[in-house]
C-alpha cells in the first residue's frame, strides 16, 4: 500500500506524496469523521481513501498515462457524464450518463463536463462506495483546484501542475490519509 497524507500548517492543507508537500484546498467546513458525514456539509471525511478511479478531459489534459495504465482505472470524460448525488435515487454517488430528456433519471446530479478547470482531471476517492449509504456523501474527489484556491464542497483540490508530480509517483493501491484536525 502506498500512503499520502494530508496534513494542516499555519491554517494550510497540506498533501504528503514522498518528500514533497503539495499545498491544496479542502471543504469549506473543515475536516469531519467519516461517520458524522453528510451530503451537503461542506465538510472533508476523514479516513484512508483509496484513489479508485482517474479521470480527464481529453481535450485539456495532454500528460501522458502509459506509466499509470497498470496502476489505475482510467476513465475519458465526455459531455453526458455526470455524478448522482441525490440521496433519494438509486444511483446515489455513482458516475451516470446524462441525456437530455431521459425518463429513467430524474435525479439530482452534478455535471463532469466543466467551463471551469477543476474537473479536467481528478480522481475518485473511495469515500462511501462500498456500500453506498444514502445522504452520507457523494462525489468525493481528489480535484484540480479553482482559480481563486476556495475552499471545496468536500473535496481534496490541487492545483492542476501538481497532478503531475503525484501521476508520476503514482502505485498501484494508492491511499490519502485524511486525519480530524
Amino acid at each position: 500500500m502506498n500512503k499520502w497524507q494530508l496534513n494542516k500548517t499555519d491554517q494550510k492543507y497540506f498533501i504528503n506524496v514522498n518528500a514533497k508537500s503539495i499545498p491544496c484546498q479542502i471543504g469549506r467546513n473543515g475536516i469531519i469523521a467519516k461517520n458524522d458525514k453528510r451530503e451537503g456539509d461542506l465538510c472533508t471525511p476523514s479516513g484512508l481513501w483509496n484513489l479508485r478511479k482517474l479521470y480527464y478531459r481529453k481535450d485539456k489534459i495532454n500528460f501522458i498515462f502509459d506509466k499509470i495504465k497498470n496502476k489505475i482505472a482510467i476513465n475519458k470524460i465526455s459531455k453526458n457524464c455526470g455524478w448522482c448525488d441525490d440521496k433519494n435515487s438509486k444511483f446515489y454517488n455513482k458516475k451516470i450518463k446524462i441525456i437530455e430528456n431521459n425518463i429513467f433519471f430524474h435525479g439530482r446530479y452534478e455535471k463532469l463536463w466543466r467551463e471551469d478547470d477543476t474537473y479536467d482531471i481528478f480522481f475518485e476517492l473511495g469515500f462511501n462506495d462500498c456500500p453506498v449509504i444514502k445522504g452520507m456523501g457523494s462525489a468525493i474527489f481528489l480535484h484540480c483546484s479553482f482559480d481563486d484556491l476556495r475552499p471545496t464542497s468536500g473535496c481534496i483540490a490541487i492545483s492542476k501542475e501538481s497532478f503531475e508530480y503525484i501521476l508520476n509517483n503514482l502505485k498501484i493501491n494508492t491511499y490519502i490519509e485524511i486525519e480530524e484536525c
